[in-house]
């Protein structure tokens, strides 16, 4: 009988060199995948973080050291397009969006995903800290991780249920500890590699500076607005602000205040006082259910975060027109992001999640 051939999302990193070690030893047909990404080019500029010649290197060792095949996939212009673009493009607008997930969409489990298909691999495999389980319906559901602190269901809630169908996530039963000592007892050199915390593509791990490299259009200096209209002060671009950002605003003031909201209509930056912040209401839209029938059961009672760090908050969720859902907390939320995603949990159980339109 012939061994499951599974792909391996490959980035030179612990998680995934570990997951490749495990799937080996399952007794699984293995095969590394990793992607060059695109990437800044000056003077100056360090090279990709996902896809630096020394993370290529380090995966390539991994994978001849596991004795299984190792592609190098050059995926630079969609990248570019879907993700990169799709970043600049949300900062320009006014919304603080969340290039990870459109990776995960469109890159990571659209473009790798099919390219391991291609290969007559049944699954990719990531170093995801996730579950996957198949409920009694036979529908695939989306869990978290079991180590709290790693959990990236949040970055996941956007998977279909033909996505999560080929879909593995090795690590979800596991703390990044024991990820580590397994990296050890496997040999790899990479056990003791630092974690990535920055956004890949941008070279310094300043997107303040990245938006002026690449974007400096869009750094347009406009009024700061109080909630009445009052003229306060100046700003220097709307992409150099975030919800909620009390630092840096240039206003003297009796009070501290806070940024409330862009309006990239007026070119204006929104301030108010602590009070101000706080919402009991947002909009999600492109809301994908896991499983998809979730969106004939509104409204629904869910855990909800707004953030992929924030902690979760109890809310009712009711349906809108189209693909929208109404996001109602049972306490006021500071903070509220559009462009950053709304992400609904029962429990241990993702249940999908949108991107927030507006507060």
């Amino acid at each position: 009988m012939s061994k499951i051939r599974v792909a391996v999302a490959m980035s030179g990193g612990v998680d995934s060199s570990t997951t490749a070690a495990l799937l080996v030893e399952r007794g699984y047909a293995v095969v590394g995948l990793m992607m060059r990404m695109w990437s800044e080019e000056g003077d100056g500029l360090l090279p990709n973080k996902c896809c630096s010649p020394e993370a290529v290197a380090d995966a390539r060792g991994v994978c001849q050291r596991l004795g299984i095949p190792f592609y190098l996939l050059n995926v630079e212009d969609e990248f570019k397009t879907r993700v990169v673009d799709f970043f600049a493009d949300g900062y320009a607008q006014g919304i603080t969006p969340n290039p990870c997930l459109q990776c995960n969409r469109h890159i990571k489990f659209g473009t790798l995903l099919q390219k391991a298909r291609a290969l007559d691999a049944e699954f990719l495999a990531t170093g995801h800290y996730a579950r996957i389980f198949k409920n009694e319906r036979g529908e695939y559901e989306l869990f978290k991780g079991v180590d709290a602190h790693k959990d990236q269901s949040y970055a996941l809630h956007i998977l279909s249920p033909a996505q999560l169908a080929h879909s593995m996530f090795p690590l979800g039963e596991m703390t990044k500890a024991q990820t580590r000592a397994l990296a050890q007892k496997f040999g790899l050199r990479v056990a003791a590699k630092d974690d990535s915390q920055d956004l890949c593509f941008i070279a310094d791990g300043n997107y303040r500076n990245f938006m002026r490299r690449n974007r400096p259009e869009a750094l347009v200096p406009g009024p700061i607005l109080d909630s009445h209209g009052n003229v306060l002060g100046a700003h220097t671009g709307l992409p150099d602000y975030t919800i909620g950002q009390r630092k840096g605003l240039g206003i003297a003031a009796p009070e501290a205040l806070y940024v409330t909201a862009l309006d990239a209509t007026r070119n204006a930056l929104i301030v108010g006082h602590a009070d101000e912040l706080g919402k009991r209401e947002l909009l999600a839209r492109n809301v994908n259910w896991i499983p998809p029938r979730l969106e004939n059961e509104l409204p629904l009672r869910a855990n909800v975060k707004i953030r992929y760090r924030s902690v979760e908050h109890l809310a009712t969720l009711s349906a809108v027109d189209g693909a929208a859902v109404r996001v109602a907390f049972d306490a006021p939320l500071r903070d509220i992001t559009p462009g950053q995603a709304a992400v609904f949990y029962d429990g241990e159980k993702c249940l999908g999640g949108g991107i927030i339109d507006q507060a």
